[in-house]
């Protein structure tokens, strides 16, 4: 059994400032240590978030930035595209009037040599009609 006696006290006197003398050179700088590391810890924490905000801010500008240059790129090869019918459209249309002038010169120039040909064959044809007769008839006319 225990007895209480005074080397009880001396225990608990010595338990006592064994636990005084360890908390102030053992659990009050290991206290210190974690404190200052879980501090640390939490600034880095901040630090890898702000970093973490500020990649995405600039991640979502250059998506932001490549949208547009796309929808820029996509509206130049539009208006190319239009550019480029129109000056089309007008080169076929130019030609249409070019075709329609040169058909109707051609048309033109078609019925005065036709015009010529008849005037050549009208004159041509008396005579021609005279040789016949002289020759069927074995004789000349006058």
């Amino acid at each position: 059994m225990v007895s209480l006696d005074y080397t009880l006290l001396i225990q608990i006197l010595n338990f006592l400032a064994l636990i005084f003398i360890l908390n102030v050179l053992l659990y009050k700088p290991i206290l210190k240590v974690l404190d200052s590391r879980r501090e640390k810890i939490a600034k880095a924490d901040e630090e890898v978030k702000g970093l973490n905000e500020s990649i995405e801010k600039k991640l979502a500008e250059y998506e932001d930035q490549i949208r547009a240059a796309k929808l820029e790129a996509m509206n130049k090869r539009t208006e190319i595209v239009q550019q480029g019918t129109a000056a089309a459209q007008e080169i076929i249309d130019a030609a249409k009037n070019d075709i329609a002038g040169m058909m109707e010169n051609f048309q033109d120039k078609l019925a005065g040599e036709i015009e010529d040909a008849r005037k050549v064959l009208n004159s041509q044809t008396k005579q021609i009609s005279q040789e016949i007769a002289e020759k069927v008839l074995g004789r000349s006319i006058q």
